[in-house]
């Protein structure tokens, strides 16, 4: 083979050009963005910049500092500045970055599923406006869009072709809620409750912690009003149709099928009387879910009024337009020339009745854009690849009409629109997404906007009203069986079903992965001869839906809940084909239950991959909780434990002394840290048969367990890293001294020495190191972008765990010693603390006398974790208080 010879110019030539296609997919935006923090005007290697933006998940925005290294978005934080977050950050918050580097995304526009130009369309789409004048049979599907600046380009369409009509479809819109406030007070209205004002609280199926729109500043909230401040806190009450967060930490909790609830709501029981006396006496509040009739609504917000509770009102935050079904009927009878679909999958989610699929084939011209080819992408005439919302100038509102700018940190990565320069090309302007949302607010101070991830003043007023009396009939009642809708935690209405993260994150109740189930009670499962991993047949009308069974202790008997989001084709490698589609049984008259559904067992099993395989804590106190009155009598939770003496001499920690405290009041079990975690510390997905295999590689899980008492069952959620021992039972194992301890009383893992022995996780009495069976990292090259750089990715056949996130506090050591001062307390915040939304973990510093987490440590709740084995954790635990009401007896 000869010998390939470059001259010099020739060597610097090829050298560029592989520097300039390698640095391609990190170049900036074109336009100027602002940095959220003060930083350098160049940017440094190995020093990050976090920019503000926000993103909508489930109706309303939540504010984000999006942190790039060296140009890539590699994590996401939560705003503290945007009433949206408060600092924190939902799972698919965490999510969102992995989506998008997800190189399955759709990367150029396709015509009948081929590939096609840009150019096409836009001569396409002229000569379809061209020949409809005024509009006629011009049609937009918008989704739960709150963008101020798409409200505006509509506003134009509208006056460019009069005749066009904007419709809007959201399978997760609380449709309910809206109408019931339209009977309450003449017109739809937002109720927003300040919950850390209310002393007791009664949740109607609210699911207020989840997958409502304000769940992160609910979160905070609750969590606020459930400190033990002068033997006080506040009292949760939650009527429940399916499992969820809110019904797993309250106080009392009462599973009943949906139409049961309104039959409590009507005509009451002694219960009613005592739980109302609570409300009145502790300025209480009522929440309203989803599963309740809008005359449900009416009577909640009448009851609010005469409870006097913090609640005031203002519009929703969604643009206003037509809903979807006069849309599908003008489809079917061919009215519709043109229909531009923003987002959104309706081929897929809309409800089945409506056949929407059917009906978007009687469209001459339809165009989708959509983040992936999906299955209204494989259905419409053109489609058209989205840019991520981190690659694109947009704005939204947040639960409260607080605005914030969505400005891009990257360029995009593929040939992609935004929703804006759609429309700017159906109104035939083509401009720049930066131009017209600027247009937008012409008249704010843009940097400052920019920077702090807010537009001052921009939130709604509040709108005084006087609620008005609706009559609520009395529910006749129901025969045969219920069944609940709900999103899914993690992919919620299917849009996340190709996130790997995702998949992999364990549902809270059920601790399932990578799918989706029906949730039956034990009673339920009995009477219907079925078990976990049977299956089971789900009839409604003459729609059939199989679905594989799993028992959920306390769920309400007599319904089954079913996870949407799930049964995708066109999703990608990651969601095709994983679990059952749930939608095919949902209709515009049931969008969140149904009666009169038949069941019956059915040939075959399914075999679940979950990370938890029951629920006992095999008679050791590992999740504990104290009634409120006991702890107020006796002034402390429980008895010192810890062994006082020890084999090993105690060191000397003279510098810092780092520690970790979590509030198991505070969880809620909602699995952001474990995400945070995976993020921050470029932790793998090992999918499905791995999980199976007990192979999950999570450094930080959250326990579920139950624990039956005479005052009614607990549910106990305990987030679970490594505990950073001061004994460490791993660090004597090692035969090659991999799992080391720091001067600082970090227990740290040297990955370069281990040779994958074991021993150290089987001395573990924690079970929270993780091995790396196979080499569960990717080499995808747009996956790799997505890696912190400041953690190592491990190779296969090294034991990993837990570090507290040492990289963050070197990060903050190097600030520290550059001024010649010590780290400052709360300088230092782990990923998983700064995910948390109710603020349930501490970390700091054990030698600083005026840290909180030596005030969390002081804690009356206080207490080690199997402290019995003299292990010393540096990671403890503050027990739940339960708050129960005296005169409920149960």
């Amino acid at each position: 083979m000869p010998s390939l010879k470059f001259t010099r110019r020739e060597f610097l030539k090829l050298g560029a050009a592989s520097a300039a296609l390698a640095g391609a997919g990190c170049a900036p935006p074109a336009e100027r963005i602002v940095p959220y923090a003060n930083q350098p005007e160049n940017a440094l290697p190995g020093v990050p910049r976090f920019y503000a933006s926000a993103a909508s998940f489930v109706g309303g925005a939540e504010g984000m500092l999006i942190e790039a290294n060296t140009g890539r978005p590699t994590k996401v934080e939560g705003n503290p500045a945007h009433p949206g977050s408060l600092g924190a950050t939902s799972v698919q918050g965490q999510a969102a970055v992995l989506q998008l580097w997800d190189p399955e995304r759709s990367k150029a526009p396709r015509r009948g599923g081929q590939p096609a130009t840009r150019d096409a369309l836009a001569r396409e789409l002229n000569d379809a406006l061209g020949s409809l004048r005024a509009g006629e049979g011009v049609r937009v599907l918008i989704d739960g869009s709150t963008s101020p600046t798409l409200a505006r380009q509509l506003e134009l369409l509208g006056k460019r072709f009069p005749a066009a009509r904007v419709h809007r479809w959201d399978p997760l819109e609380p449709v309910a809620r809206r109408e019931g406030g339209r009977l309450a007070f003449g017109r739809p209205l937002e109720p927003l409750v300040r919950l850390e004002e209310a002393g007791a609280i009664l949740d109607l199926d609210s699911r207020f912690l989840e997958d409502h729109p304000f769940r992160l500043n609910y979160a905070r909230q609750y969590a606020r009003g459930r400190e033990v401040r002068g033997g006080r806190m506040s009292r949760l009450y939650v009527f429940e149709s399916a499992p969820s967060l809110a019904g797993a930490v309250a106080d009392h909790r009462y599973a009943m099928p949906a139409h049961d609830i309104e039959s409590w709501l009507v005509e009451g029981d002694r219960r009613q009387k005592a739980i109302l006396e609570d409300l009145k006496k502790n300025r209480g509040v009522i929440l309203a879910g989803e599963s309740l009739s809008p005359q449900a609504h009416a009577r909640v917000h009448r009851l609010n009024g005469e409870l006097g509770a913090s609640v005031s009102y203002v519009p929703p935050a969604q643009i206003d337009a037509l809903p979807l079904p006069p849309l599908v009927e003008d489809m079917r009878a061919g009215r519709v020339k043109l229909l531009l679909i923003l987002e959104g999958n309706p081929a897929y989610d809309a409800p089945a009745d409506l056949a929407f699929a059917e009906a978007l084939a009687a469209v001459p011209l339809s165009v989708h854009l959509s983040l992936y080819f999906d299955e209204t992408s494989a259905r419409s005439t053109w489609h058209v690849p989205a840019t991520h919302f981190m690659e694109h100038w947009s704005d939204a509102r947040a639960f409260d009409g607080t605005a914030a700018i969505v400005q891009p940190v990257i360029a995009p990565l593929y040939d992609g629109v935004s929703p804006h320069e759609m429309v700017s090309l159906v109104l035939q302007e083509s401009r720049r997404g930066y131009d017209i949302v600027r247009e937008t607010w012409r008249d704010i101070d843009w940097p400052a906007a920019l920077r702090s991830g807010v537009v001052p003043e921009s939130a709604s007023r509040t709108v005084k009203v006087a609620p008005r009396s609706v009559d609520m009939p009395r529910a006749a009642p129901r025969e045969g069986w219920s069944v609940r809708f709900v999103p899914d935690q993690s992919v919620l209405d299917g849009r996340f079903a190709n996130n790997a993260w995702l998949q992999e994150l364990p549902r809270s109740e059920s601790k399932i992965t990578w799918d989706n189930a029906a949730l039956l009670s034990p009673a339920s499962a009995k009477t219907l001869g079925v078990a976990v991993d049977d299956m089971l047949e789900i009839s409604l009308g003459e729609r059939r839906l199989l679905a594989p069974v799993w028992l959920v202790p306390g769920h309400a008997d007599g319904t089954v809940t079913l996870a949407l989001g799930y049964g995708r084709t066109h999703a990608g490698s990651v969601g095709n084909g994983v679990g059952f589609n749930a939608f095919l049984l949902r209709t515009s008259t049931s969008l969140w239950k149904a009666h009169g559904v038949s069941l019956r067992k059915a040939p075959g099993h399914h075999g679940f991959a979950t990370t938890q395989n029951h629920a006992r804590m095999e008679g050791r106190d590992l999740a504990r909780h104290v009634r409120l009155e006991e702890l107020v009598k006796k002034g402390k939770a429980w008895d010192e434990e810890t062994p006082r003496h020890s084999l090993y001499k105690e060191w000397p920690y003279e510098g810092y002394r780092w520690a970790m405290v979590v509030s198991l009041n505070n969880c809620v079990g909602c699995n952001a840290c474990t995400i945070a975690c995976q993020a921050e510390n470029n932790i793998p997905v090992v999918g499905r048969e791995e999980v199976i295999a007990g192979r999950e590689m999570h450094w930080i899980r959250v326990d579920r367990y139950y624990q039956q008492h005479d005052y009614g069952e607990v549910t106990l959620f305990q987030p679970v890293p490594c505990m950073h021992c001061e004994n460490a039972p791993c660090e004597y194992v090692c035969p090659v001294e991999a799992a080391v301890h720091d001067s600082e009383g970090l227990n740290l893992q040297v990955y370069n020495r281990c040779v994958g022995t074991r021993f150290c996780s089987q001395n573990c009495p924690y079970k929270v190191r993780r091995f790396n069976f196979l080499q569960y990292s990717s080499h995808d090259e747009n996956l790799k972008a997505q890696k912190n750089p400041e953690v190592t990715v491990r190779r296969r056949g090294v034991m990993e765990k837990c570090t507290y996130c040492v990289q963050r506090i070197q990060r903050a050591r190097i600030e520290a010693e550059k001024a010649n001062r010590r780290i400052a307390d709360g300088e230092v915040i782990t990923a998983c603390q700064a995910a948390c939304p109710t603020g349930a973990i501490v970390f700091g510093d054990l030698n600083d006398p005026g840290s909180a987490v030596n005030r969390a440590k002081r804690s009356p709740l206080e207490y080690d974790l199997l402290a019995e084995l003299n292990t010393r954790p540096r990671t403890s635990y503050e027990g739940r208080v339960l708050n129960r009401n005296p005169d409920l007896h149960e």
